[in-house]
């Protein structure tokens, strides 16, 4: 699904002109944006699940193709914990 059929369900299920239902679309995916990128918590969103920020320690890796070993800088990562609702809902 993308972010125009979320709009475009937006717009049907609630009513709001699609200008509108884009606007909080859009907002309501900065506001997560905003806060997963500070790197600080977690957006948790009921019924859903939880999406976490990770730090991921550098280390040693190694080139495929060649073999080399390299140095893989440490990062952050993006994790996604459903909820058990989510959960059940897919596995009816």
């Amino acid at each position: 699904m993308t972010k125009a059929e979320i709009v475009e369900k937006v717009y049907e299920r609630v009513g709001f002109p699609k200008r509108e239902s884009y606007e909080i679309v859009e907002s309501a995916f900065d506001l997560i944006r905003e806060e997963l990128s500070r790197g600080e918590g977690t957006v948790k969103v009921a019924g859903f699940g939880n999406f976490t920020v990770k730090e991921k320690k550098s280390r040693r890796g190694r080139n495929p193709q060649t073999g080399a070993e390299i140095e893989i800088p440490a990062r952050k990562v993006l994790t996604f914990k459903p909820s058990n609702v989510l959960r059940d809902a897919l596995n009816k």
